[in-house]
């Protein structure tokens, strides 16, 4: 990444600095959002600007969600990488501001767009699937009345340190997180979905995960396939006994569970492969984006 977007410019990624008095570096005081291209257009782009403005009003940092503008941004920043494709995290942190924590709204946000080619994923990911393991560590609570997509990630870096240290962790697995009264939450960077006697079943927002913008699209295609959805409260157990499990994130899309580990115990899942609803469920994801299956 050797170019940075920086304040709606293009600078050399070393230029791209902001100053130590910035809330984001201070308080943690900024939010930011994960997606990627699909034959360079940025995918469901005006959900996460709509998405980002929400957070932005809470925090009282000013932003202007202008999506136009912002694929225009993400385009230039593209092209001076020379990349077709891109994973894109889009941050916004508070601004600079006093050294304590201030009454007012922030008035200098810093807009930076960090823009790296798309990891490599195996072929064999979407009908193979991946592991899933249960973490000790609580999902932690959010710090308003809904979890936004903060700067104060150490939540998921602690859990992360947790995956590392299970045997599971070579083979690719994602981390779940559990809420602190034992009910499943989400993975370190994905929402969780499971299927029992064709149900399709997610934890509530109000377990305190992020409302992501793939889980909110994968609810609209279930719906639209006559699904039956249920959003609720549900424990490792339900998990456990489920038909079909798949998480979700922007850029790997819905991504199959075919293992669940417990400590080092693992369990198959779906024999082992893609399930049927959960391979509905991409089909239609990828013609929303144009991609093939």
């Amino acid at each position: 990444m050797k170019y940075i977007g920086f304040n709606h410019q293009v600078v050399d990624a070393k230029d791209a600095v902001i100053s130590a008095l910035d809330h984001g570096f201070l308080y943690g005081m900024g939010l930011f959002e994960t997606f990627r291209t699909y034959k360079g257009e940025p995918f469901l782009l005006q959900r996460h600007v709509d998405r980002l403005a929400e957070g932005c009003r809470q925090l009282g940092i000013p932003f202007e969600g202008d999506a136009i503008r912002l694929r225009d941004w993400i385009q230039h920043v593209m092209g001076k990488n020379e990349l077709q494709d891109a994973y894109i995290r889009y941050t916004v942190t508070a601004g600079e501001d006093i050294l304590g924590l201030p009454a007012a709204e922030y008035s200098q946000p810093n807009h930076l767009l960090y823009i790296k080619e798309l990891p490599r994923l195996p072929d064999t990911l979407y009908h193979e699937g991946k592991g899933l393991q249960l973490l000790n560590l609580p999902r932690n609570t959010p710090e308003g009345p809904v979890r936004l997509k903060s700067l104060h990630y150490m939540n998921n870096i602690l859990a992360k340190r947790e995956l590392a240290g299970y045997a599971s962790a070579a083979y690719g697995a994602e981390g779940l997180m559990l809420t602190a009264q034992g009910m499943v939450a989400e993975g370190i960077v994905s929402n969780v979905f499971f299927i029992a006697d064709n149900v399709l079943y997610t934890p509530d927002i109000t377990t305190g995960i992020l409302p992501g913008i793939t889980r909110e699209m994968v609810l609209e295609l279930a719906t639209a396939a006559g699904i039956r959805i249920e959003e609720g409260m549900y424990r490792w157990e339900q998990l456990a006994e489920a038909d079909e499990i798949f998480l979700t994130n922007s850029v790997q899309e819905i991504v199959p569970v075919t293992t669940l580990w417990r400590a080092n115990d693992r369990q198959t899942v779906s024999g082992g492969g893609c399930g049927r609803i959960t391979g509905l469920l991409l089909e239609a994801y990828r013609e929303r984006t144009g991609l093939p299956e």
